[in-house]
């Protein structure tokens, strides 16, 4: 970032050693460079890649149906929201991109047997064909932990292929005059402001593992009813609920829970599997009612949510700490 400063970059994108994740940071309206959350890079992608194969005339109103992006349940509804807006179906798995690998070979096999002889050797062009006459057609998926993939080739997060969607994106709002900030505050501007917030209470050791337990159970045995006024109207509990994905295919097990809210706040809430924490992740979003946000009425916004989501995470630690003296 700093030698992107120096040579005034407009842009740095950076990928983890085994480059499965990718990472970016771009140059904002005030001169600086920005980070982007993993949610917000994977909604640029999702955005571009869509708009592109409508534009393109791979997608069209006859087999858009058969289209498909997938997320993880705590990846932002931004996504979904894009995805609603041009008619594909937004599939949501658990955390780990082997439940996204799972559905991308269900789809192979949903093409009839004579067809998908040598399945992995044909082009992405023959592939394509295949999946929107006979099955669904993987466009994007992602996960919020800057994992991202564009095709169904690899059945992993891809951090190749992430840098070069990527740096379309960055040379697409180049060609408009745009910054990526820019032209991310367009698909803001056009969908809602969608905003994210990971936190984690940790509780070390063996008398941690025990508040860990407690606590996660709490959360089934009296699930918050309202959050800061702001009723409960729906709860999935993946642990003792039966719940299927918007194609009918189970969910497998696990232990989280997601809280949805009236005014369409989230709250998913499970222990982590590697660390003694609990981690939670807080979605508020804010949809314009009539058109797109004026850039005043966003920025105004973005404050608004900022401080909404600080107000949900004190309140979170608060109604912790008053389950354990309750229980």
């Amino acid at each position: 970032i700093n030698l992107a400063q120096k040579e005034d970059a407009d842009l740095v994108v950076a990928t983890d050693p085994d480059c499965d994740r990718m990472g970016a940071a771009v140059r904002a309206n005030d001169g600086q460079m920005k980070l982007l959350s993993g949610n917000q890079t994977g909604s640029l992608l999702a955005w571009y890649r869509i708009k592109t194969l409508f534009d393109k005339g791979v997608l069209n109103t006859h087999n858009v149906s058969r289209a498909v992006i997938i997320k993880t349940f705590v990846t932002t509804d931004l996504q979904k929201a894009i995805a609603d807006y041009y008619g594909l179906r937004c599939v949501e798995t658990l955390t780990g991109f082997k439940y996204i690998g799972a559905k991308l070979g269900k789809y192979e096999r949903a093409i009839p047997e004579q067809l998908r002889q040598n399945y992995a050797h044909l082009t992405e062009h023959e592939t394509r064909r295949l999946r929107l006459a006979h099955s669904s057609f993987y466009v994007f998926g992602g996960e919020e932990s800057y994992g991202y993939s564009g095709a169904d080739f690899v059945r992993d997060k891809d951090g190749n292929g992430a840098v070069i969607m990527f740096c379309e994106v960055a040379a697409y709002a180049k060609s408009r005059g745009q910054t990526v900030d820019e032209l991310l505050d367009e698909i803001f501007a056009q969908f809602g402001y969608f905003a994210e917030k990971t936190n984690a209470l940790v509780f070390e050791g063996a008398e941690g593992a025990n508040k860990i337990a407690r606590l996660i159970e709490s959360y089934s045995a009296s699930p918050f009813l309202e959050v800061l006024g702001s009723r409960v109207i729906g709860i999935k509990n993946f642990e003792r609920d039966m719940v299927e994905d918007v194609e009918g295919d189970l969910v497998p097990k696990e232990k989280m829970s997601i809280f949805e809210l009236e005014d369409g706040t989230r709250i998913a809430v499970r222990p982590s599997g590697t660390e003694p924490k609990i981690k939670y992740y807080l979605f508020a979003q804010c949809r314009p009612e009539n058109g797109k946000f004026d850039p005043a009425e966003l920025t105004r916004i973005k404050a608004q949510v900022g401080e909404k989501l600080d107000r949900l995470w004190d309140w979170l630690q608060k109604d912790a700490e008053d389950r354990f003296r309750m229980g």
